[in-house]
């Protein structure tokens, strides 16, 4: 419908008309939900009628006012705009057009942070708020996507029918169900993101091993990932690596053999890595994934060290088919570390915050429609499933098996890595975490004696209570008194 209607006949508004808000207005229309849109950009709203949405009943507006009134009792508006303070804007724009009851909806990557204040800012104002992550990219948002919501509970119901509808199906089961309260939605899909960083690196290494370390062609790696996207290693991610190395140019080589080794973020990775620091989680794999990003923008400093910085490191002679199987054992454990880290975070967020989250249900919701959607999510929701208390993903008994098969590949690719001089930050970062989750004693008792030595921080000993903490005159010029304990 090209001309503007303002009788209340739509489901839901959307604002936002890039590619991830048309293909979840186009993904609405396809389930029978009357969609009403605008954006700032007006003529977007003409563009996307005349185009996309040719023949179907998207309601096109041109002014907010319109676009409220074309809404049924009460108003849902899904919010797809960049996120911070274009999403205060909109917000702060609609308030005047709106009753209490009303609905608003940010889809965008907002930081959780900003979902707790707005959620408990618009609860004031009786309007309702939702901050929900919406994961699975142009694709996703077209034909299904994961949904992650959360904000003030009593929106749900009102908006649970159409998520549902419009999300991924596994199995029958819709890839959305309520997260939490306040900012929790959004902290599940920063969390979402910062795997995703993790998962991306750890492929990228893989390859790397294969392409510099083994000296194998663009055409037998990529039918190597096609070989693993059919095993454990089944997954989103794996499948589209396996794609993108079969592109060619019209010379026959490889595409990705002419794209800039420079990547770009947007910061999710980041707030992730950020926020397992406040909360002192180690979540070593996803910051070696976000720091990786880092040194690969640093190009024009990498050419020049490649020109003088020794490489001193050995020519790979060994069998390369094993070696292969090793750096795919090297992948899929590592994969395992990253999601019991993020598992982690997660459940010292929970606590932190004040959070109910169903872990089972996260891995639904990320077991279809979004980017790290792989095989073994599956497997998280049935550990999850059989102990809603796990600690870590690690002490159930399927990751047991997995990791005990995976461990002698696993330390072999790395030390191939080293031997070969092919960086593999999050390989072996991921595999210095699991030897120090696996060793009951660890040298901070040395590095507790070094801090109490030059700053009195004091120390627990083994044959007393914890608890107890004492202080030792290291030097026999110190004194008795000691400084105040604090944890990160």
């Amino acid at each position: 419908m090209s001309a503007v209607e303002t009788a209340a006949t739509a489901d839901i508004g959307l604002v936002g008309l890039a590619v991830m808000g048309q293909n979840l207005v186009l993904n609405m229309n396809d389930n029978g939900y009357t969609v009403a849109v605008y954006n700032r950009t007006t003529n977007k709203v003409d563009e996307f009628l005349e185009g996309p949405a040719k023949g179907t009943n998207v309601i096109g507006c041109h002014n907010l006012k319109d676009f409220v009134e074309s809404l049924k009792a009460p108003r849902r508006i899904m919010l797809m705009v960049k996120a911070g303070a274009v999403v205060d804007a909109f917000i702060e724009q609609l308030l005047p057009y709106l009753d209490k009851g009303d609905i608003i909806i940010d889809g965008g990557n907002s930081l959780y942070t900003d979902s707790n204040r707005r959620t408990q800012a618009l609860k004031e104002q009786g309007i309702l708020f939702v901050g929900s992550g919406v994961s699975g990219g142009e694709e996703g948002a077209r034909f299904g996507p994961s949904i992650m919501p959360g904000g003030h509970k009593g929106a749900w119901l009102e908006i649970k029918e159409i998520f549902q509808s419009i999300s991924a199906k596994v199995d029958g089961e819709s890839c959305c169900e309520w997260v939490g309260n306040d900012g929790a939605g959004h902290y599940v899909k920063m969390v979402h993101n910062g795997i995703e960083y993790g998962d991306m690196q750890l492929i990228c290494e893989a390859y790397q091993l294969m392409r510099e370390g083994l000296g194998m062609t663009g055409d037998e790696i990529q039918a190597v990932f096609a070989e693993w996207n059919e095993g454990v290693l089944d997954s989103y991610l794996v499948e589209i690596t396996r794609d993108i190395l079969a592109v060619k140019e019209e010379d026959g080589s490889l595409l990705i053999d002419h794209i800039l080794d420079t990547a770009g973020q947007k910061g999710t990775g980041k707030w992730t890595g950020m926020n397992a620091l406040d909360l002192g989680i180690p979540l070593t794999l996803i910051g070696e994934a976000v720091f990786s990003r880092c040194l690969s923008a640093r190009k024009s400093e990498r050419v020049i060290a490649s020109k003088v910085l020794p490489k001193l490191a050995s020519e790979f002679t060994g069998d390369r088919a094993e070696m292969v199987d090793a750096i795919r054992d090297a992948l899929y454990a590592s994969k395992i570390i990253s999601y019991a880290q993020g598992y982690m975070l997660m459940r010292e967020a929970a606590l932190t915050y004040g959070w109910d989250l169903n872990y089972s249900g996260i891995a639904l919701m990320w077991r279809g429609g979004c980017i790290i959607r792989s095989q073994f999510l599956g497997n998280i929701r049935e550990a999850f499933d059989e102990n809603p208390e796990l600690e870590n993903l690690l002490l159930d008994q399927f990751f047991i098996d997995a990791i005990t098969e995976a461990l002698p590949g696993w330390r072999k690719a790395v030390g191939a890595s080293i031997s070969l001089g092919i960086p593999a930050p999050t390989f072996s970062s991921a595999l210095a975490f699991y030897d120090g989750y696996r060793s009951e004693r660890l040298p901070a008792n040395l590095l507790q004696a070094q801090r109490d030595y030059f700053g009195a921080h004091t120390y627990e000993r083994l044959d007393k209570p914890r608890g107890e903490f004492f202080h030792t005159n290291w030097t026999g010029r110190g004194g008795d008194i000691s400084a105040t304990n604090y944890d990160v």
